[in-house]
């Protein structure tokens, strides 16, 4: 072990044992049974429309779930994406149409929560998950659904039923929220976590280069562009050219060399490696390459090709659906994974995180477009994972101010609205006590949405 590692063991080891001394010991977990259950939903209509996978969206809907026990009633909200959870679906109906559908399978899962007794959502996902699969199937009709749109209309009934989990145990914090076997993965103290600013395919220069003036010094650049794979390839290289020139010569104080970090996220359009190293080429022959920290998902969920050796971190998405799909990408030489647990839930990305923690492998949290109050339940994760190599701070990416229509009017739904940890300064949210002791207001109800329910 070098000197580095060991300075970087010890700290993990100090922050273990704070964390173990202010939460309580292991304790018997009550069993839940969820009584009645209910739902609604709000359309939030974007600016304009918000290019990625090869699609656009004009709207996202933000739903709710209502869990009620003998002795709690809890509310939990999702924001609904079907561009992300499958293409393929979404492009064969209407955007209403394939938000209905995915709000279906919503509704079915909170019918099977009601059949499910349970102790932590984890289990009662594990529980519920092969059931809704099936129903999913037979709700829209594809017998090659892909699972990552279960698990977004899963997101709302999944945080409600975290939050009747703490309700129920008498939890008071997100650290004593996380189960016994995840708290040692989710032991970081992050006092600052680094803001992803996405560049879509349609933003402007102009836009790039204010987000740079206000601080912003992580560039997530979209790749992946609608056409063949040829004017795909293309696109993305006169898209990186034209950032690159726009930004190679600006500077931040938030990185050891001063310079901008880059992120590609091509969300699995390269049907093939020789395609990527194309990109990859034309980065290093602009001058950009050096400063790419990683690329996430860049390959097809089917496409098994290694990326070992290739000289630049490959991130696996939506490709990791549980463990094994994430030992799998490890194998193919992987070397980082994306966390959403406003995407796949909090349930499924607290168990990639154990893994990635007992592998060494580290960890960011991107966006789903979420509201701001899912922000803070994605922040909650992004400020415990060990901060990222070469960045010394957790990541995360968050995009809603720049393409929701109504953003100033659902900043008002956050319980803690207004608090300093919610604004990005200088390309950072910057986490205090208040943070923490508070866990961003997650546990926190919601004026707005419980009016949902009245």
């Amino acid at each position: 072990m070098n000197r580095r590692d060991f300075i970087k063991s010890a700290a993990i080891l100090t922050s273990l044992n704070e964390l173990s001394l202010k939460l309580p010991m292991y304790r018997s977990l009550k069993s839940i049974r969820v009584e009645t259950t209910n739902s609604n939903f709000e359309r939030e209509s974007l600016l304009k429309p918000f290019g990625f996978k090869g699609g656009y969206l004009t709207e996202l809907w933000q739903t709710a779930s209502q869990l009620r026990s003998g002795s709690s009633s809890c509310i939990g909200i999702g924001t609904q994406s079907v561009l992300y959870g499958d293409a393929d679906l979404f492009s064969h109906y209407s955007e209403v149409g394939g938000n209905a559908l995915m709000y279906a399978v919503t509704e079915r899962a909170l019918q099977l929560v009601k059949r499910t007794s349970f102790e932590t959502p984890i289990g009662l996902q594990d529980n519920i998950l092969p059931e809704l699969k099936k129903e999913a199937v037979h709700i829209t009709g594809s017998d090659q659904l892909n699972v990552n749109f279960v698990f977004n209309s899963l997101i709302s009934v999944d945080n409600a039923a975290w939050l009747l989990y703490a309700s129920e145990n008498r939890f008071e914090n997100f650290d004593e929220m996380i189960p016994v076997d995840y708290r040692e993965a989710l032991s970081a103290r992050n006092k600052k976590v680094g803001v992803m600013f996405q560049v879509s395919y349609g933003m402007t220069e102009q836009d790039v280069t204010e987000a740079v003036d206000q601080g912003y010094f992580i560039i997530k650049i979209k790749t992946g562009q609608p056409g063949s794979q040829a004017e795909m390839l293309e696109k993305d290289k006169a898209r990186m050219g034209a950032i690159h020139r726009l930004l190679k010569n600006r500077t931040t104080s938030q990185t050891q060399d001063g310079k901008l970090i880059y992120t590609l996220d091509a969300n699995g359009r390269y049907e093939k490696k020789e395609t990527l190293l194309k990109l990859l080429d034309h980065a290093e022959k602009i001058g950009a390459l050096g400063q790419i920290l990683f690329v996430e998902e860049p390959l097809s969920e089917t496409n098994n090709e290694s990326v070992a050796g290739i000289g630049v971190r490959m991130a696996a998405d939506e490709s990791i659906h549980t463990e094994l799909d994430a030992v799998k990408r490890l194998e193919q030489g992987y070397g980082a994974f994306v966390l959403k647990g406003i995407a796949k839930s909090l349930s499924q990305s607290m168990k990639i995180a154990k893994l990635a923690y007992e592998r060494n492998v580290p960890c960011i949290c991107a966006d789903l477009t979420v509201n701001p109050i899912l922000i803070d339940w994605n922040k909650n994760l992004a400020a415990r994972l060990q901060p990222f190599p070469g960045l010394e701070m957790g990541m995360i990416e968050t995009n809603g101010n720049m393409n929701y229509a109504n953003w100033q009017k659902m900043l008002g739904y956050h319980p803690l609205a207004g608090a300093s940890w919610t604004q990005v300064r200088n390309g950072v949210f910057e986490l205090d006590d208040d943070y923490y002791s508070s866990s961003g207001g997650i546990l926190t109800p919601s004026k707005h949405y419980i009016k949902m329910f009245q």
